[in-house]
C-alpha cells in the first residue's frame, strides 16, 4: 500500500510540474510597436510572453507630445496567440487610440498589470499622418480635358508629389494605371469603365498615392490586388456600380457583380466616398489575396445598394477601423469573416434596411469589437449567426422584424429576434445593448441563454416608434428606401442607457451616452464627399 500511495505521490507531483512548464500565468513583457499611423488614429501593440490565464491589462493614457494633461485611452484588448486558415498572430496587448489630430506627435503611456507577475509601464511616441494637400512643391500636370483611354502616370517623390488634374474641362478616362506609383495625386478626375469587367483605378503595389474628388462609373472601381497599397489616401469620391436591389441581385449567390473600393495592404485610409450599387462597396481582400490588413481606416462614407455586403472587412489581422459609416439598403452591413486575432473595431455605424444581417462574423472569426452601432432590418435584430470568439459588444443598438415571405437571397434574413448570436465564444463578453423587434413577438438569445442573462445591463423590448422619429420599418425592403435619421428620441429607454468607454464616448450628453450610433439631439456627421477645396 505504501508503495501504491508513493508511486501516486509521484506521479502527481510529475503532473503538477509538467503544467508548471506548460502553463505561464505571469507576464513576460517584450517589444511595444505602434504600426502603420494614420490620419486620426494609432495603433499600439505590446508583445508578451506567458499570461496563460488571460488575465493580464493594459490601460493607456495618452497626450500631444509637449503638454501635460494626460487623457485616458480606451485599454488594450488582451490577444492570445493564434491561428485561423492558414494565419497566425503572436501573443500581445494591442488597441487603438481614436480622433487624434492629423500630423501630431503623442506621448503614450502604457500600464500593464498581472496579479500573476510581469508588471510594467512605459511610455512610447508617435505621431500621426498629415492630411494629404497639394501646395506649391507638387509638379502638376495638366491633363486635355476629353475622352481618352488610358493614363500611365509615373512616381513622385515626398517631397514633390506629382498630380494629376484638369483644371478646364472634364477629362474622362478608362482606366489609371497606378500600380507600384508612389507619391501620386489623382486629383477629381472623371474615370467610366463599364465596358467589360476592367479595373478603374488599380493600385497594386502603391504606396502613399491619393485619390480624391473623382467621379468613378464602373464595375470594378478603385482596387489593389497583391502585394497590396500601403499608406494610400481615397477620399471625396463617388464610386457608382451597376447593381440592381432586387431579390435576384441579393447575397453572394446573387445576380451581382463588383466591388466598389477593395484593397488589401496596411495603412490605408477610405473615407468621405459614396459608393453605390456593387456586390460590395468597400472591402478588405480574403484568403490567398491578402497581404498584411492592418490599420485601415474606413470612416464617414455614405452606402448605398450593396447587393452582398456593404463594407467586408474581412482578414483583417489587427486595428483596422470601421467606424461613423452611413450604411442604407444593403444586404449585409459590417462583415468580418474573419477577424485575424483583432482587436478590429467597428464603431458607430448606422444602417438601415438591411437583409441577411448587420454583423457577418463568420469562418470563426475573432477580436471584433462592436460598440455604439445602428441596426434596423428585417429578421434577426443584433446577430451573429456562425461560432465566434474574442467579441466585444456594448452599447449597440438593434431592431429586426417578420422574416416575409419572400427569400431574399440564398441566406434569408435570420429568426425574427431582437437578438440571435449562435456560437459567441467562452471569451466574448456582450452588455449595454439595446434590442427590439418591430411587429412580431419578442424572443432574443446570446447563445442558448436569453438576452437578459447574458447583459445584466442591456435594454430590452423595444418598441421602433419609442425610439425613433418617423421611422419606417423596412418590410418589404424593396423597393429602395430612402436615407433616413437614425438619431433617438429625447427620452426614449435608449438615452442614457450606455455605459462609458474612454475615447469612445467622452461626449456624451446626458447622465450617460446613448446606445446605439448617435447621442439624441446631436448634428448628424457628415458622410460622403465634402465640399472643401483640396487644392
Amino acid at each position: 500500500m505504501k508503495t501504491i500511495c508513493k508511486i501516486s505521490f509521484l506521479l502527481g507531483y510529475i503532473l503538477c510540474a509538467w503544467t508548471g512548464i506548460l502553463a505561464q500565468d505571469h507576464t513576460i513583457p517584450g517589444a511595444i510597436i505602434t504600426p502603420f499611423p494614420t490620419l486620426k488614429n494609432l495603433a499600439v501593440e505590446w508583445y508578451i510572453q506567458g499570461d496563460d490565464n488571460l488575465n493580464g491589462r493594459v490601460e493607456v493614457a495618452y497626450r500631444v507630445t509637449g503638454t501635460t494633461a494626460w487623457k485616458e485611452g480606451m485599454p488594450l484588448f488582451r490577444v492570445p496567440a493564434g491561428e485561423n486558415i492558414g494565419f497566425t498572430w503572436s501573443n500581445k496587448h494591442s488597441g487603438s487610440i481614436f480622433d487624434l489630430d492629423p500630423d501630431t506627435g503623442y506621448e503614450i503611456r502604457l500600464k500593464l498589470s498581472d496579479p500573476d507577475g510581469g508588471s510594467d509601464e512605459r511610455t512610447v511616441n508617435a505621431r500621426t499622418r498629415p492630411v494629404p494637400k497639394i501646395d506649391r512643391n507638387a509638379e502638376i500636370i495638366e491633363l486635355q480635358a476629353g475622352t481618352h483611354d488610358t493614363l500611365f502616370t509615373r512616381s513622385g517623390t515626398h517631397n514633390r508629389p506629382i498630380v494629376y488634374r484638369c483644371s478646364e474641362g472634364k477629362a474622362i478616362y478608362k482606366h489609371i494605371d497606378l500600380q507600384n506609383r508612389e507619391w501620386v495625386f489623382i486629383d477629381g478626375l472623371t474615370i467610366i469603365k463599364l465596358d467589360d469587367k476592367g479595373i478603374a483605378i488599380q493600385l497594386d503595389g502603391s504606396e502613399n498615392c491619393v485619390i480624391q474628388g473623382c467621379t468613378i462609373n464602373a464595375i470594378y472601381g478603385i482596387v489593389a490586388y497583391l502585394p497590396g497599397a500601403t499608406n494610400c489616401y481615397i477620399s471625396d469620391n463617388v464610386v457608382t456600380g451597376i447593381c440592381e436591389w432586387s431579390s435576384r441581385a441579393m447575397g453572394s449567390n446573387g445576380d451581382n457583380i463588383g466591388e466598389g473600393i477593395q484593397l488589401t495592404g496596411p495603412g490605408n485610409v477610405i473615407c468621405y466616398n459614396r459608393v453605390t450599387g456593387f456586390r460590395d462597396c468597400i472591402s478588405t481582400m480574403e484568403d490567398s489575396h491578402v497581404s498584411n490588413q492592418t490599420c485601415i481606416d474606413i470612416y464617414n462614407n455614405d452606402i448605398y445598394r450593396a447587393a452582398d455586403d456593404a463594407i467586408e472587412a474581412d482578414f483583417c489581422f489587427s486595428n483596422c477601423r470601421i467606424f461613423r459609416n452611413r450604411i442604407t439598403n444593403c444586404y449585409i452591413g459590417l462583415s468580418s469573416q474573419p477577424g485575424l486575432g483583432g482587436p478590429n473595431y467597428f464603431v458607430r455605424n448606422a444602417m438601415y434596411n438591411l437583409i441577411n444581417g448587420g454583423l457577418k462574423l463568420q469562418r470563426y472569426s475573432q477580436g471584433d469589437v462592436i460598440l455604439h452601432n445602428t441596426m434596423i432590418k428585417i429578421g434577426r435584430g443584433l446577430g451573429g449567426n456562425a461560432p465566434m470568439d474574442q467579441a466585444f459588444f456594448r452599447n449597440n443598438l438593434a431592431i429586426g422584424g417578420p422574416t416575409t415571405d419572400v427569400e431574399w437571397g440564398k441566406w434569408g434574413v435570420g429568426n425574427p429576434w431582437a437578438a440571435d448570436i449562435r456560437d459567441p465564444g467562452v471569451h466574448s463578453s456582450f452588455d449595454y445593448d439595446a434590442v427590439g423587434v418591430y411587429d412580431t413577438p419578442y424572443i432574443a438569445k446570446i447563445g442558448a441563454k436569453d438576452f437578459s442573462e447574458v447583459e445584466k445591463h442591456g435594454v430590452e423590448r423595444l418598441i421602433l416608434h419609442d425610439v425613433f422619429n418617423d421611422i419606417e420599418f423596412p418590410n418589404p425592403p424593396v423597393p429602395e428606401r430612402g436615407v433616413p435619421d437614425l438619431r433617438p428620441k429625447a427620452g426614449s429607454r435608449v438615452v442614457d442607457a450606455a455605459v462609458f468607454i474612454p475615447n469612445i464616448n467622452n461626449n456624451y450628453k446626458g447622465k450617460a451616452p446613448d446606445c446605439g450610433a448617435y447621442e439624441v439631439g446631436q448634428q448628424l456627421p457628415h458622410y460622403g464627399p465634402r465640399n472643401i477645396n483640396l487644392k
